[in-house]
């Protein structure tokens, strides 16, 4: 049972960052408004190069999620194949289907994925996602053309000296801008910020059980230097976006509570950044034109998505 009389130290903070009506009370993207124009115009001259880093996972059926869970990894079934076509002029075809979540690998959490007490960001009713429509406000289709802008990523394994921090380790305020200051970077209003853990590996060496147990992740107190920092995104290479367990006793999601339901911060999950770490470590530019954009799926509270950075 609920218990409705207890103050829970992450619904509080929530209260102090929140962004409900700050871009007005029919607002849906939340955090990404702070992607402008012209931030988008100053993140295409950060294309040097024109090296391309996917910052994706694989979708098909060695994801990462085991059979019988409430997420589903994808399942890629051809609908037309060049045997089946049979014309004059010896026309051959191919169509296909793919029967998957939309939070199944690489994807975004959308700001109609997560709520309390009855509500998801800017006062949106839970009754407003419903098996008819989905997500009949925050769906994730409103925030698509506001994850093109700029990306960076800070390296918390390496600021720590490893190639992966430990099960359970808290990313911190103090532990964001140390990396800033290691890196020569700021993170900047309408940022998508990437956090590099090194947890994607257990997914690479075949580990799902690790991958998907107790992760590194961000947690209570970096909540306001992001606020401070006004990003427009968050994302890392583990599968929650967040430290598990929780330290707060008894919740599962705080972190989720309060960035996605107060903030409005569009949250993404199991992306991979080793390549991109590595390059990024070897120029010393850690910025970059991030695109981000995902599925236009109507009503959607996720979205998969291939990310790929710009250098």
């Amino acid at each position: 049972m609920t218990d409705t009389t207890k103050t829970w130290p992450h619904h509080e903070l929530g209260r102090k960052v929140s962004n409900w009506g700050r871009w007005g009370p029919d607002d849906e993207i939340g955090t990404l408004n702070y992607v402008t124009d012209a931030k988008r115009v100053a993140a295409a001259q950060l294309v040097r190069s024109g090296r391309a880093f996917d910052l994706g996972l694989p979708f098909d059926k060695d994801g990462p999620f085991k059979d019988g869970g409430f997420r589903v990894n994808p399942q890629h079934i051809m609908t037309l194949l060049p045997s089946d076509t049979n014309t004059p002029d010896n026309l051959i075809s191919a169509d296909d289907m793919v029967v998957m979540g939309l939070q199944a690998a690489t994807q975004w959490d959308s700001l109609a994925h997560i709520g309390y007490d009855g509500f998801f960001y800017n006062n949106v009713p839970a009754a407003a996602v419903n098996s008819f429509v989905g997500a009949a406000r925050n769906s994730f289709a409103k925030s698509v053309k506001n994850l093109i802008t700029r990306g960076v990523l800070l390296d918390i394994a390496a600021l720590k000296g490893v190639d992966r921090l430990e099960s359970s380790y808290e990313i911190t305020a103090q532990d964001l801008s140390d990396a800033e200051e290691r890196q020569g970077v700021r993170v900047e209003s309408g940022d998508v910020l990437l956090l590099r853990t090194g947890w994607v590996a257990w997914f690479h060496e075949g580990d799902r059980k690790n991958f998907l147990g107790k992760e590194p992740g961000p947690g209570l107190d970096a909540v306001p230097w992001l606020h401070t920092r006004e990003i427009a995104a968050l994302a890392t290479d583990n599968h929650a976006c967040e430290v598990m367990p929780s330290a707060v006793e008894g919740v599962g999601v705080p972190f989720h509570q309060v960035v996605i339901r107060d903030m409005g911060l569009l949250v993404g999950e199991m992306f991979d950044f080793e390549e991109l770490a590595t390059d990024c470590a070897q120029d010393g530019v850690w910025e970059f034109l991030f695109n981000g954009t995902g599925l236009k799926v109507t009503g959607s509270v996720g979205s998969p998505i291939t990310p790929i950075a710009l250098k």
